[in-house]
């Protein structure tokens, strides 16, 4: 080994100092290796200005470890399970969707009626003073489509091109977006277009657009019940999870590090940043305090440190196999299910994921198999609108 003196002399102060990072992070990963310790974020390290250091050299590394887990006795859990058939009636249903989303729309001098689309102008005022308008520029809305308050559309109905309406209504204190909720706002609406929808028929054309290559409808109907199913059990699945790691976040404890809740707020801040950035807003306008993450970057710190528990004390980490078939399942939203595939197992980090789910998978199953598990009744609907109380 080349004398530091020497070092620093043919090199200079920066390789020294490269020098000495590399001997600190090698003997602090000793160190903890040695002590089977589980550092929590980063180590803070302090020792000697690096000009004062001639042979040896000592460091202080302060650091927080992960915290014991207490696991809770998961015998006396209950756990409700979703139980739903796919129905004809819930294959009419998508059927008729599928129908409205290709349906043509056909000028008509009539009033407006739900399903109708509106071409139409519109200002708002609170307070006499004005807080939106469209201007010139019409707007297309389909009348009664539950992306606006209903009462608002209400007032619409009947309404006929060429026609002005005035109205005004009251939005509730829990309405969103806040800018409204608690407001009464009045509405000037100017009708440029009525269109009523003419649907396609349920034939050999509409199943082939849906991808049945011969347009046999039974064969259709069968595809969209398959369809359904696979929905219904990927839901039940979640409510599932979701009670699972509600019943772990309420009874199993474990103090938690601030070292590493702070690295999940700093990750979710900057998750919110890039969101908000993806959709072109200017990131000037907003400010994200830490307090805004903390409460659930502190439930999504502690349910991770359980489920490490959990696999580490249960032997769960997903094998290869279980991998594979989660990855399969992530390929099936792509046109090229091989090539998706490929490109998940073309980088390990690509992998970190599908491993993620299909650990938690296990978990869910091994909870359920030390806990009371009651089956439930619901609908397919039920499940689908978040109203099946499991």
């Amino acid at each position: 080994k080349a004398p530091l003196k020497m070092i620093e002399q043919q090199y200079g102060p920066q390789v020294k100092e490269e020098v000495f990072a590399e001997a600190i992070e090698t003997s602090f990963g000793k160190a903890i290796q040695e002590n089977k310790l589980r550092v929590a974020g980063m180590p803070n390290i302090q020792h000697k200005p690096l000009n004062q250091v001639q042979d040896d050299f000592e460091y202080t590394a302060t650091f927080e470890v992960f915290p014991e887990v207490t696991l809770a006795d998961f015998k006396a859990a209950s756990i409700e399970k979703p139980e739903a058939q796919i129905t004809d009636k819930d294959v009419n249903k998508t059927i008729d969707v599928l129908l409205k989303q290709r349906a043509q729309f056909i000028e008509s001098k009539d009033g407006a009626s739900k399903g109708d689309r509106l071409t139409l102008t519109l200002t708002s005022f609170i307070n006499d003073k004005q807080v939106e308008t469209t201007g010139d520029k019409p707007i297309q809305i389909i009348l009664g489509d539950d992306s606006r308050f209903a009462i608002f559309d209400d007032h619409l109905v009947g309404g006929k091109a060429g026609e002005s309406k005035t109205f005004e209504v009251d939005y509730p204190e829990t309405h969103n977006p806040k800018e409204l909720a608690g407001k009464k706002v009045q509405y000037n609406v100017n009708f440029i277009l009525i269109a009523k929808p003419k649907l396609p028929e349920v034939n050999a054309q509409f199943a082939q657009s849906l991808g049945v290559a011969d347009g046999n409808v039974d064969k259709m109907r069968e595809e969209i019940k398959q369809s359904l199913e696979q929905e219904l059990d990927k839901r039940v699945k979640i409510k599932l999870k979701e009670q699972v790691f509600t019943h772990l976040l309420d009874s199993c404890k474990a103090d938690l590090p601030k070292a590493l809740i702070n690295v999940e707020i700093n990750r979710m801040a900057q998750s919110t940043y890039a969101n908000l950035k993806q959709r072109g807003a200017d990131l000037k306008q907003f400010k994200l305090e830490p307090s805004m993450f903390e409460e659930q970057a502190k439930k999504t710190c502690k349910l991770r440190l359980i489920l490490a528990e959990i696999v580490e004390k249960n032997n769960l980490r997903a094998s290869p196999d279980q991998i594979k078939a989660m990855v399969n399942e992530f390929a099936l939203n792509f046109d090229d299910t091989d090539e998706a595939e490929k490109w998940f197992y073309a980088e390990p980090s690509r992998l970190e994921e599908p491993t993620a789910l299909a650990t938690e998978t296990n978990v869910v199953e091994w909870f359920m198999k030390q806990c009371k598990v009651q089956n439930k009744k619901t609908t397919f609907d039920e499940l689908m609108s978040g109203s099946a109380k499991a």
